[in-house]
């Protein structure tokens, strides 16, 4: 109940916070990790690619960037870190119930990728799907938060490091 009530007064203030804050605090983060690592492993394992493991210092690595991202309260920019980095953002309605979601949204992207060429279609993206099943990447940390806009609606930014990074010209990501 703190928790609930910590919260609306945050947002009540129009300030940032993280959904993976709530009491009791590890559970919550816990659950989203597995939520993150489930949803790349599957879109890995579809292509023959060997599952990502969990690292805890990319994953505070993006919780703190995705907070950045929310305290600004604006658009998706990427943090320069040094490894691979996939980012996300949803305007308008609540925080989103499964960190599947946005690896969904990228992993759609799959139908932009050709292979035998190694190149996206003309006009599309598909950037953020090579980096999900990139071979040579091992360990995986998400993050996610949340502000409130002048207008009331939530936005939610939601980052995903890759160590080692992906996506080098002229290679395929498996």
């Amino acid at each position: 109940m703190k928790y609930i009530l910590f919260a609306a007064y945050l947002l009540a203030l129009g300030v940032g916070y993280s959904h993976a804050c709530a009491n009791p605090g590890e559970v919550v983060k816990e659950n989203e990790s597995q939520q993150w690592l489930n949803a790349h492993n599957k879109a890995r394992k579809e292509v023959g690619v060997g599952p990502l493991l969990w690292d805890k210092g990319l994953a505070d690595l993006a919780e703190n960037y995705a907070r950045e991202l929310a305290q600004r309260c604006q658009g998706l920019v990427h943090s320069k870190s040094g490894y691979g980095e996939n980012l996300a953002a949803k305007w308008g309605g609540k925080p989103l119930e499964s960190m599947a979601v946005p690896v969904g949204w990228w992993v759609n992207e799959k139908q932009h990728y050709n292979y035998k060429t190694n190149s996206c279609a003309r006009g599309k993206v598909c950037g953020h799907y090579t980096q999900v099943v990139w071979k040579r990447s091992k360990y995986l940390g998400c993050g996610s938060a949340h502000c409130r806009q002048k207008n009331d609606s939530i936005k939610s930014f939601m980052v995903c490091n890759y160590d080692p990074p992906g996506n080098f010209r002229g290679q395929k990501p498996y």
